[in-house]
């Protein structure tokens, strides 16, 4: 492609001005960018000058605000449903994730800015915006990718018909058509709507969350009195898709143009005058006070329920609404008129365009991907501890390799080995109906101490944790809740076995929620290990978590919120003195977000004293790369490709001395202060060279691959020959399957070496570039 789509631009500071002290700068503004050329990655990073003027690290016009560096990674999920590059269907499927998220922003990230705003709070973020600014700017940046969402489409269905996949309108069909449609509507769905009339007999009615609804206007024949009433589009997999197959064709028609095209079903005899579209969104954050709960999950099942009727943020329509109509339904919901409707061309609730997903088209589709096994498991059917006990750690990449036969095998065969004692986990998310559960209610059964943590505050799955608790009580499970006014968010098994030798702890850390659908879509790691210190380490996180005071300090582990935070910052100030003496400082994190201030300012002074800084972040960041200066030495990349990237690495040079870890903690206030996280590090040196290829493979891909600038805005690399036109996710499944038949020949440790040696090469030749 010649051109990026149009990015989210923050303000673009000279540097003579980023220079000056600014104790109370105003908040910058923020603008569209024309569209931005593709670009080579920026030139070889130097170091620093040391006579530059001193910069002032408080100032705010260092630091990106949160929301809109979000709102540019979903600028380039959208780029990603754009690309000629990506498969028909696979571009579908990202414009609808796109819309999704657009959904999850206005609910949590709008909805807390407008709680903020009528709770009064004028308090400027790190980067000097008020909440009601922040609200102004993301409303702008919308607007805006609303319209390249609608451009995109318009293409898209082009594209469809070109492969005889058809969204059509249900007056375009053939007479025989429209009654086949007609009849499955009277059969299967007609009987679940409900016409609410809205007159002085008749309140307005409620409207939920996302829902679909029709605003009939109809009179009597012959009379002038206009009525109108709200009919709910009944969307959802226990009555109807949203998509109407018409007969056994990849030809489509709404649900909601079905029902509005047969209302003389809902409304016999009477004139329909009009028909339009629209939906709101509700605000899905609601207090809770955990100090004045009696019982928190009674509390949050409080909680849900007051979601259901929360504020509203956005009014959706279609454009050429009556203004009365329009003005009639911001007024009844409480809505600003200017500044929350959003009017919409094309399809409304582009998120159901997932429905497409499951077509089976092979050749509009990515490659089937089927995670593989674990070389070290793969052939090996014996007991896991063993395997474990006498090989090793194990380092799981998923989903290039199987979530079901490592993660879900471990715990399996703790449910059923006699000589499994005890197991402890902490549960975040799960999949309905997976094994996990199962897995855990066996182990109770046969006899073994079960304690699950079930974090009921993970937001938009409160509804199943809950469920899942009390099954897991009823199984004579202890349940826990975790920690008072903390979310527990880190992925920890703990199985104490009674090995020959004595007691022994299996444990897994990992990056992920032991959720086997997210799984296949998530790019993960997890460790197992019987590392003792570790094993000790996580034995005392459980008694916290179950207990009461934390310890004081940790053997091997990093953990949120007494420890983490200040060891990241000792270990940033460490590579400073590094550098400062000669011996070559190296920082590189790969997490979903940066957007501490205290984190950002430390890399700023990292990168002050010539310490070489790579980001892989997948979408907040603060922090602005290259400033002469300030960040010249820092490189920021985001990857977008067809696996969602979630894993978090840790990486210090530390002289020679070189620390990795893993965990579930990004580098965010509230994950570094606000909940239970867990880094591990990675001390075996397989296990480092696993993840090593990963980084290499990751800053050197030059397919999925967008290097921020220092004004914010992301450029997408390009391939310079054939060697790499493949994406990294695409790179990592053919290492995945070259490391499972090097295993096969006892080649394994030769095959990562050549592939560590290969990645290396190929970011050097893109740092020269």
């Amino acid at each position: 492609m010649d051109e990026a789509p149009e990015q989210v631009q923050q303000t673009k500071v000279p540097v003579s001005e980023l220079k000056k002290p600014s104790a109370s700068a105003p908040a910058p503004a923020s603008a569209a960018t024309k569209p931005v050329r593709h670009r080579e990655p920026a030139p070889k990073r130097q170091h620093v000058n040391k006579q530059a003027a001193p910069f002032d690290l408080d100032a705010p016009e260092l630091y990106l605000n949160r929301e809109l560096t979000w709102l540019s990674f979903n600028q380039r999920v959208l780029h990603e449903a754009e690309d000629p590059r990506t498969p028909l269907l696979e571009r579908v499927k990202f414009l609808a994730i796109f819309s999704n998220n657009l959904d999850e922003f206005f609910m949590k990230r709008i909805g807390g800015l407008k709680h903020q705003v009528a709770a009064g709070v004028q308090k400027p973020t790190v980067d000097g915006r008020t909440p009601a600014q922040q609200i102004v700017e993301c409303h702008a940046v919308i607007r805006r990718m609303q319209i390249a969402q609608e451009a995109t489409y318009q293409d898209l269905l082009g594209l469809l018909e070109q492969n005889t996949i058809r969204i059509v309108r249900y007056t375009d069909l053939e007479s025989s058509q429209r009654d086949e449609l007609r009849q499955h509507y009277v059969n299967n769905i007609f009987p679940v709507v409900t016409p609410l009339a809205m007159d002085p007999a008749h309140p307005f009615p409620f409207i939920s969350n996302l829902a679909l609804n029709l605003l009939v206007t109809l009179r009597y024949p012959g009379g002038t009195t206009l009525h109108m009433a709200r009919v709910k589009v009944p969307v959802s997999k226990d009555v109807a898709p949203r998509m109407l197959a018409v007969g056994n064709s990849h030809t489509f028609v709404t649900l909601d143009d079905v029902i509005a095209n047969n209302l003389d079903l809902l409304f016999p005899g009477m004139e329909i005058e009009s028909c339009d579209l629209f939906r709101v969104t509700r605000n899905a954050n609601v207090e809770i006070d955990e100090e004045e709960a009696d019982d928190l999950l009674e509390m949050i099942e409080s909680e849900l329920r007051e979601r259901h009727f929360a504020p509203i943020v956005r009014l959706e329509i279609m454009t050429g609404m009556n203004r009365t109509h329009r003005g009639m339904l911001a007024a009844e919901l409480g809505l600003d008129e200017e500044v929350d409707v959003f009017e919409v061309q094309g399809m409304m609730a582009m998120r159901d365009l997932f429905e497409f997903a499951g077509l089976d088209i092979a050749e509009l589709h990515d490659p089937p991907h089927h995670p593989i096994d674990h070389p070290r498991l793969s052939d090996d059917r014996r007991n896991l501890f063993h395997i474990i006990r006498e090989h090793g750690p194990l380092l799981l990449q998923h989903p290039y390799e199987s979530f079901r036969t490592s993660v879900q095998r471990f715990l399996w065969t703790a449910s059923k080995d006699p000589k499994v004692l005890a197991i402890k986990m902490t549960l975040y998310r799960t999949s309905p109906g997976g094994n996990v559960i199962k897995s855990l209610v066996a182990a109770a059964r046969n006899g073994k101490q079960v304690v699950v943590l079930v974090e009921l505050k993970a937001r938009f799955d409160e509804a199943a944790n809950i469920r899942w608790a009390r099954r897991l009580e009823q199984a004579g499970i202890h349940v826990t809740y975790g920690v008072v006014g903390l979310k527990t968010h880190c992925k920890t098994i703990l199985v104490i076995r009674k090995d020959y030798n004595g007691l022994r702890r299996y444990v897994h850390i990992g990056t992920g929620n032991y959720h086997a659908e997210t799984a296949r879509l998530y790019s993960d790691l997890g460790m197992l290990t019987t590392q003792e210190a570790i094993g000790e380490d996580l034995t005392e996180l459980f008694n916290y978590l179950s207990g009461y005071s934390p310890p004081l300090r940790y053997r091997k582990i990093l953990a949120a919120p007494k420890t983490l935070k200040k060891a990241l910052l000792e270990k940033i100030d460490r590579e400073i003195a590094h550098q400062t003496a000669g011996a070559g400082g190296h920082i590189q994190f790969k997490a979903n977000a940066l957007e501490d201030a205290d984190i950002t300012k430390a890399l700023y002074r990292a990168s002050q004293a010539s310490v070489k800084i790579d980001l892989i972040v997948r979408d907040t960041c603060r922090l602005r790369p290259g400033i002469p200066g300030l960040s010249e030495t820092v490189r920021v990349v985001s990857i977008v490709g067809r696996f969602l990237e979630h894993a978090r690495i840790y990486y210090f040079r530390n002289a020679g001395d070189e620390e990795y870890y893993i965990g579930s903690a990004d580098l965010m206030k509230r994950n570094l202060e606000g909940r239970v996280e867990v880094l591990a590090p990675v001390e075996d040196s397989e296990l480092r060279q696993d993840l090593r290829l990963v980084l290499d493979a990751q800053l050197s891909d030059r397919r999925s691959g967008w290097d921020m600038q220092s004004d914010g805005v992301y450029v997408q690399r390009q391939p310079v020959d054939a060697t790499n036109k493949r994406g990294c996710q695409e790179v990592l499944i053919g290492v995945a399957e070259t490391r499972l038949a090097a295993a096969g020949k006892d080649k394994q440790s030769k095959v990562r070496k050549k592939l560590v040696n290969r990645f290396h090469k190929r970011l050097q030749t893109l740092d020269k570039n």
